[in-house]
């Protein structure tokens, strides 16, 4: 029998602990096998995949203590305080609601400008406005003053109430001219010239007021009061109201106006006698119409409807015109097809002609203009981000379009004259029907966020009926302008071209027939301006007016100014 001694030696190490130590207890055995071992492939032993630990085997855990021997060490480290770190902010510009502005320039010509107002902004505010400006001669070779200037003061007070606001202004403005433009082909006696009073005065007195609803299909009104006069006792009165709607009915809009429009007035003389000449008109007009609006089309179909009264004639009419527009955006907002015609009904009054034309004499007739209809098509949209455009043809047909004409002197330099306006240096209005063919284009550039460029330009074909031209009409006017500015710096430039007019006049003593064409030649104005920020409150200006110094006529004698140039200071502040 042989014996197969197996041994079997297990040493346990135990860790050294602080408290104390465990024996080792086990112990060597022998074991006698009396038959040998032959094992079969059946009986050998195959290991569990998850073999299942008996747990009551497990060693168990010994409870250890422990303790740990502090040794202060000595240190001269002092940590520095920290700071908290916040985002820079830059200080923010204050915005002043008032402000008051002085220059003075060449010619002797102040400027004086003015806003200031205050109110609660929850509830009211009332304000003022204050414009003046004026000039000494400044003209050379003239053998009248071409002095002039212009005041308006304007106060109004405001209301906001929860759904809807009010407002009612009062105003008065006074502007001066001198009829300085005598024909230059005449030579004057020094008694003509010493007994001419070439002052007129335009004076303005107006009550205005409306009304605005946030939520209502009644939007709101506006009503306004004027009063126009001059010296040579010239009067106008007129009274006008409109009154505005809209009705949302899903995403389309029914809207429109009233229209109450009063006009009267009267000349004390005539250009030649002393018989005086009057004027009434009312016109009462509606102007429905029905906008559709969608993601890429939007049509307007509407109308003017007038029934307008001539007082003075003892004659009314009824008065239709189309107004139906167009757009739709054929490629987003880089190309939108516009089109439409229109027409309407335009009041013409004394004072109207003059804001275009301040030398006009206070002897007109006064007529509406019938613009019977204008139809376009154009577009308008991006070349670019920063790249816009509108480009627009129209073909227009008027009946009594107004059109200034000089008026025939009633001097030969010797003889005196009853008005100042009377020495061939004053302008009527002559009514014809024209039909005018106009091109528009213009182009804005935003070279970046201080720098702006931008040009239009218009092209006008004029057909008269019984003139032989549009009277002191351009065919071509173009405008280039660039500004600049930066939170300290502004600039800009304005580039104005007029091609020539023509003007027709009648020599003294002759007849219409034998009057002849004149040409004003074209000219070119030229502007500046610039201004310089110190702070919130203060800064600085300077205007340049005709930097090139061209000498041109605007009307037939009525040369203007040269190199202009006014400076001045801003201050702002709040009340």
């Amino acid at each position: 029998m042989r014996k197969l001694t197996i041994t079997s030696l297990l040493i346990l190490f135990t860790g050294i602990s602080f408290s104390q130590v465990k024996k080792d207890t086990l112990k060597t055995e022998e074991i006698s096998v009396v038959k040998p071992y032959t094992p079969t492939i059946s009986e050998a032993f195959k290991v569990k995949s998850n073999p299942v630990i008996d747990a009551s085997n497990s060693f168990q855990k010994e409870n250890v203590t422990y303790s740990i021997f502090s040794i202060p060490v000595a240190s001269t480290f002092t940590p520095s305080k920290g700071k908290a770190q916040g985002l820079a902010r830059a200080p923010k510009e204050r915005f002043y609601e008032n402000y008051i502005s002085a220059g003075f320039g060449n010619y002797m010509s102040p400027l004086l400008d003015a806003f200031v107002h205050t109110g609660d902004p929850r509830y009211n505010d009332f304000g003022l406005l204050l414009n003046y400006r004026s000039s000494e001669n400044s003209i050379k070779d003239i053998l009248l003053d071409d002095n002039f200037s212009k005041t308006k003061v304007d106060l109004y007070y405001k209301q906001f109430e929860s759904d809807f606001n009010w407002k009612v202004n009062l105003g008065y403005g006074r502007e001066r001219y001198n009829y300085y433009g005598l024909p230059t082909n005449i030579i004057y006696d020094e008694n003509v010239i010493d007994a001419i009073d070439e002052k007129q005065v335009y004076s303005t007195l107006y009550l205005g007021g409306n009304i605005n609803f946030d939520k209502s299909i009644f939007q709101g009104a506006t009503v306004e009061i004027i009063n126009f006069m001059d010296d040579y006792e010239s009067e106008e009165v007129r009274f006008l109201i409109k009154p505005q709607f809209d009705y949302q009915i899903s995403t389309d809009h029914i809207n429109g106006g009233f229209l109450i429009d009063f006009v009267s007035g009267k000349f004390d003389q005539n250009y030649i006698a002393s018989d005086n000449i009057a004027y009434s008109f009312l016109n009462l007009g509606i102007n429905p119409s029905y906008e559709i609006l969608r993601d890429h089309l939007s049509v307007n179909i509407g109308a003017k409807v007038y029934y307008t009264f001539d007082f003075e004639n003892s004659t009314n009419s009824f008065k239709f015109y189309p107004n139906v527009t167009a757009s739709f955006k054929l490629i987003d907002d880089i190309f939108i097809l516009l089109a439409g015609v229109t027409g309407d009904l335009v009041q013409n009054t004394y004072k109207d002609f003059v804001q275009e034309n301040p030398y006009v004499s206070p002897t007109l007739d006064l007529l509406q203009t019938d613009q019977q209809y204008k139809a376009f098509v154009g577009a308008k949209g991006k070349l670019a981000s920063n790249i816009g455009y509108n480009l627009n043809v129209n073909y227009q047909s008027e009946k009594d379009k107004a059109l200034y004409i000089q008026n025939q002197t009633q001097t030969n330099g010797i003889s005196l004259v009853n008005k100042a306006y009377q020495a061939g240096n004053s302008f009527g209005v002559v009514y014809d029907d024209v039909e005018t063919i106009n091109v528009h284009g213009e182009i804005n550039f935003e070279i970046t966020k201080e720098f702006q460029l931008a040009g239009s330009v218009d092209y006008s074909n004029y057909s008269t009926n019984t003139q032989l031209h549009a009277w002191n009409l351009p065919e071509i006017k173009a405008i280039i302008s660039a500004d600049y500015r930066t939170k300290k710096w502004y600039a800009g430039t304005q580039l104005f071209f007029n091609s020539n007019t023509k003007d027709f006049v009648i020599p003294y003593g002759d007849i219409p027939e034998n009057g002849a064409v004149v040409t004003n030649n074209s000219f070119v104005d030229l502007n500046f301006n610039a201004g310089y920020i110190f702070t919130d409150r203060w800064s600085v200006f300077a205007k340049i007016n005709n930097a090139i110094g061209e000498s041109y006529n605007r009307f037939v004698n009525y040369p203007v100014q040269l190199f202009q140039v006014i400076g001045g200071v801003t201050y702002k502040f709040d009340l």
